[in-house]
């Protein structure tokens, strides 16, 4: 077998694909958010921005695996915790304080606007939006919450019923006390209406439907400061302010899901800094953990006092372990003192040159949106109907991971989402975006001087 192997590694390559794929089929439940169908690649390995599969194959990662590796595959600082606390304690009991914990909630308190400063820690997304959303019952004494219709928030039962961008048909009956509310996408508004001239019109008509629906029990409204898995949209500056004041006039918390969006990914250590409003609750994760899962709820020490007082508890058997919380605390330790917010900033920047050329050439580009390391394409056939360019996104899509490029594709397959990690190199960047042209050329040709958008 070594011989063979040492004779024709790719033979031995495909040999392993297939056998795992055979294992695959057989074992693995193929639940996945984008795919369905038992087939390759197989990842291995990775490093910094690449990732590759069981036959050697290359992959530039625009998508930082499932945006959780955005400081990079295997950040060396983060590895290095990991090993420490494989070496001195993986697992607590959650009843007890232990010393990762303890100065996994200092640093992020420290970190977070005043007066956020008390955290409880999760293992995923869900859990921390689960937990934001209980804490906002407790406190308020309410149940309802509500959502822009383009947010995603997880797939648990309590975090899919707050997640309209999708992944609800065939799940059955969710928790009630969930509404709907209209998004500000201001590319396609729902209501006809162009910012700034419609002042808000979303909010306003949003908060009518609420306030008509309502049984007299509302607790929060839970939004992205950006909408990553909705399309990378982004609201128009005010929004965020505003949807803040509109819940406190009905004693409601705002609750900012910063999972896809803060800790320097879109150039500033958190999304909602850009309206200069400090929510009364934030969740992170994603790249928190640096590639591990962990995430964590922070909020205020007067809502903290309160609701544990009504005997809120929350727990997970793993929620406040060493070891990922070492892994957080190396993830702040990277985002700090390398300056995560001023490299995606100046990835986002020289990404968006790069788009806004194509843009120029191809009139299929309707649009291009997103802060620092997360970019949205919005793909149309045409710019003034904006009918959406679905069927030539898939297959832009498939062009580029075929050759070696990962991204995702949102709103069915017209918008393309690019999150590189902040290891990516200007050249990564230009490879990956050179490959781009030539897969939007594969399906729209220029037609010489696009229109005007």
């Amino acid at each position: 077998m070594s011989q063979t192997s040492d004779a024709n590694p790719q033979a031995a390559n495909a040999a392993k694909e297939a056998d795992l794929l055979a294992k695959a089929a057989q074992y693995s439940f193929r639940a996945r958010m984008d795919k369905k169908t038992n087939e390759g690649p197989v990842f291995e390995r990775a490093s910094g921005s690449v990732v590759w599969d069981v036959n050697a194959k290359e992959y530039l990662d625009f998508n930082s695996g499932q945006m959780c590796s955005a400081l990079g595959h295997n950040h060396p600082t983060i590895t290095a915790a990991i090993k420490m606390a494989c070496e001195t304690m993986l697992h607590a009991h959650s009843s007890h304080y232990n010393v990762q914990e303890i100065t996994l909630a200092s640093r992020l308190g420290a970190l977070m606007p005043d007066p956020l400063q008390k955290s409880l820690f999760g293992e995923s997304g869900a859990d921390a939006n689960e937990m934001a959303m209980m804490i906002a019952r407790k406190y308020t004494g309410g149940y309802e919450i509500a959502s822009p219709h383009i947010s995603f928030h997880g797939l648990s039962d309590a975090t899919r019923a707050v997640t309209f961008s999708g992944w609800h048909a065939g799940h059955g009956h969710l928790p009630g006390g969930t509404f709907a509310i209209v998004a500000p996408y201001c590319y396609r508004c729902p209501l006809s209406q162009t910012f700034p001239g419609c002042e808000f019109a979303c909010l306003k008509t949003s908060f009518a439907l609420l306030d008509a629906q309502t049984t007299g029990r509302p607790a929060a409204v839970i939004t992205e400061p950006l909408f990553s898995a909705g399309g990378v949209i982004e609201p128009p500056p005010g929004w965020l302010k505003a949807l803040q004041q509109m819940c406190h006039q009905r004693g409601m918390l705002l609750i900012v899901d910063e999972e896809q969006t803060g800790l320097g990914k879109l150039g500033q250590m958190f999304g909602f800094e850009s309206e200069g409003i400090v929510p009364d609750i934030v969740t992170v994760a994603k790249h928190f953990g640096g590639g591990v899962g962990v995430s964590a709820v922070t909020t205020t020490a007067a809502i903290e006092d309160k609701v544990v007082s009504e005997g809120y508890a929350a727990t997970h058997s793993h929620a406040n372990d060493p070891l990922i919380c070492a892994a957080g605390i190396a993830s702040l330790d990277v985002i700090e003192q390398e300056d995560i917010p001023q490299k995606a900033r100046k990835i986002g920047k020289h990404i968006r040159e790069r788009l806004e050329a194509l843009q120029q050439r191809y009139e299929m580009i309707g649009d291009v949106r997103g802060r620092g390391q997360l970019i949205g394409v919005e793909l149309v056939r045409d710019r003034h109907s904006k009918e959406p360019a679905t069927d030539e996104g898939r297959a832009i899509g498939k062009y580029c991971f075929d050759n070696g490029l990962i991204f995702s594709l949102r709103r069915n397959g017209s918008v393309l989402r690019l999150v590189p990690p902040a290891t990516t190199t200007e050249g990564q960047i230009d490879s990956a975006m050179d490959l781009l042209g030539k897969a939007i050329e594969s399906v729209a040709p220029k037609r010489g001087a696009a229109s005007a958008v």
